[in-house]
């Protein structure tokens, strides 16, 4: 693959400084260059970039490869278990789904009362097992590197800012009467981010072949509440809003406190998504 200039990561921090055809969102915890999941080497702390490593010495390292991406990261895995044993618990319990259905579900009636911890709670919960089964294989898909590439506790942030913001636009441009389950608006929100970042790469091959895979994906989303009813396409909008825009104010924090600086940032836009639906 070729490319006008090679990536300089002051300028372009999301491309890996030894391959500048790769996005990425891992970064060297030495020098803070941005590296690929070839180039990182696991250290002590962190991962390393050839050139530190070699710079340290002989120390123990594990090189990363395809058995990383084989095992899902903690925030990713956690939401994973949580909806998929909410789910088996009410499908072989109908208590208990009711339970669940009455504890969890975004009841718009019930959030205009002051219930505003419902607009992040429909993450739990799901209607189908198409329908558990789909947004889970999109946090598996899309999740892990987001999680590894900006740490946990912003990940975690994303996932609940995106379904917060998701319940907000529901909660507005739905029926009063309306209640919605599913992590629908949280996973939209992973798809703005990586839109984000896709569009921000757009003169790279690696960008343009990115943003033509996240931009038929959304075109296939946008489409399916035209046909099947009962889709709340308003989580979808809201959740991949603030997902983009999550991405535009991260990819502007650099630094050795980058990871609490995107923490407070996906955590600010989740306490916002409670203020709107408060007032």
């Amino acid at each position: 693959m070729t490319q006008d200039h090679p990536a300089d990561p002051a300028v372009s921090a999301q491309v890996c400084y030894r391959h500048p055809d790769r996005h990425t969102l891992l970064r060297c915890s030495r020098c803070e260059r941005p590296i690929c999941a070839s180039c990182s080497i696991d250290a002590q702390v962190g991962q390393r970039c050839p050139e530190c490593v070699r710079a340290e010495g002989t120390q123990k390292v594990i090189p990363t490869g395809p058995r990383r991406a084989n095992t899902a990261p903690p925030g990713t895995l956690a939401f994973i278990i949580a909806a998929a044993v909410l789910f088996l618990l009410g499908m072989f319990n109908e208590n208990l789904d009711q339970l669940f259905l009455e504890m969890f579900a975004q009841a718009n009636w019930l959030v205009a009362q002051g219930e505003w911890w419902r607009i992040f709670t429909p993450v739990l919960l799901h209607a189908s097992l198409m329908h558990i089964m789909f947004n889970m294989w999109a946090l598996w898909v899309l999740g892990p590197q987001i999680e590894r590439g900006v740490g946990t506790l912003p990940f975690v942030g994303l996932y609940l800012a995106s379904a917060g913001m998701g319940g907000v636009a529901f909660y507005y441009l739905g029926d009063p009467g309306a209640i919605a389950v599913g992590a629908s608006g949280a996973i939209f929100g992973l798809f703005g981010i990586w839109f984000n970042w896709a569009l921000r790469r757009r003169n790279t091959m690696h960008g343009r072949a990115l943003l033509r895979q996240i931009g038929f994906l959304l075109l296939i989303n946008a489409a399916i509440p035209f046909m099947i009813p009962g889709i709340a396409w308003e989580a979808h909008l809201g959740g991949l809003v603030t997902g983009f825009l999550i991405g535009e104010v991260w990819s502007r924090i650099k630094g050795p406190n980058a990871t609490a600086m995107r923490a407070m940032v996906a955590f600010a836009f989740a306490a916002l998504a409670a203020t709107l639906v408060l007032i």
